[in-house]
């Protein structure tokens, strides 16, 4: 049995970590730039990130690679270097989490959709997975997430590359962001019902538009699919720009607020926070979900 696995057994619930993108770029980076970039170029502030949500009582971090795929890097001029970016992140958080913290590798949408309906091959996005998996499991992650879906058809293709490599439990999660469905059309009850065929270890939804529609989304899945180990990871609302700055309406407390309800509503075992949430949120979620 994986570590990954013993710790979800022994656990009532696992408090995940928050925004990584928003907290860097706190920490300086530009907007624009990837934040991949960092785990090569800045590790002190990586392993600070990684560092603050542990501190906040995360019991488990994703590593710096959302847009770790070799479509996605070559935006950046970093599609040559998908190996040592992925594998800095990994090994970073595996230092900084020791063995008491879940690590587990981030792998995010490659931004391109893929054939017929966009210009991406299904072997190149699968090869491309497989790839960003290969170096994440290198650096020592525990587990794989695959997450922000919202093409089922990419998912597929990601969990294909997945364990063309390893056979580490995966994480799937979808964003439903368009009137209950995802931007492709995917609705909670069809996410839920392919997922959970597939022998994925966890699925569920993550980032999407308010903490409401998540919550909704995740409860069609447990209706769907009442034996699903699930997990949600929703944004701190939306943003709004405030003196130049984008400012997220949802406080720490009315996260904990909802962790709870997600817990207690639709049997969530897996919580934590997507775009704009933060180690206070964090922080403030542990207290409600795992109480001294």
């Amino acid at each position: 049995m994986s570590k990954f696995t013993t710790l979800l057994n022994q656990k009532p619930v696992l408090v995940a970590d928050g925004a990584t993108g928003t907290m860097l770029q706190k920490a300086g980076l530009k907007p624009g730039a990837a934040p991949e970039r960092w785990n090569l170029e800045n590790a002190a502030a990586v392993r600070a990130l990684y560092k603050a949500y542990i501190d906040a009582g995360a019991d488990m971090i994703l590593t710096n690679t959302f847009g770790g795929t070799p479509v996605r890097l070559e935006r950046d001029g970093l599609r040559e270097q998908v190996h040592a970016v992925n594998l800095a992140a990994a090994r970073l958080a595996r230092e900084v989490a020791g063995e008491q913290t879940l690590v587990i590798g981030d792998i995010g949408p490659t931004g391109q959709m893929l054939e017929p309906l966009g210009p991406l091959a299904r072997s190149e996005a699968v090869a491309g997975f497989a790839a960003q998996a290969a170096a994440l499991v290198e650096g020592g992650v525990d587990a794989i997430l695959i997450e922000t879906m919202s093409d089922l058809n990419e998912m597929t293709a990601a969990i294909e590359g997945v364990r063309q490599v390893t056979d580490l439990p995966i994480l799937a999660t979808m964003s439903f962001d368009t009137k209950g469905r995802t931007m492709m059309g995917v609705k909670p009850e069809r996410a839920a019902q392919t997922l959970w065929g597939l022998g994925v270890a966890v699925i569920g939804a993550n980032c999407g538009r308010t903490l409401t529609e998540t919550l909704e989304a995740v409860l069609k899945m447990r209706a769907t699919v009442p034996e699903a180990v699930l997990m949600a990871k929703p944004n701190a609302g939306l943003p709004h720009a405030e003196g130049g700055d984008l400012v997220y309406d949802v406080t720490p407390e009315i996260m904990a607020e909802y962790a709870q309800r997600f817990v207690n509503e639709a049997g969530v075992k897996i919580f934590g926070g997507c775009c704009g949430s933060t180690p206070e949120h964090i922080r403030a979620v542990a207290a409600v979900l795992k109480p001294c």
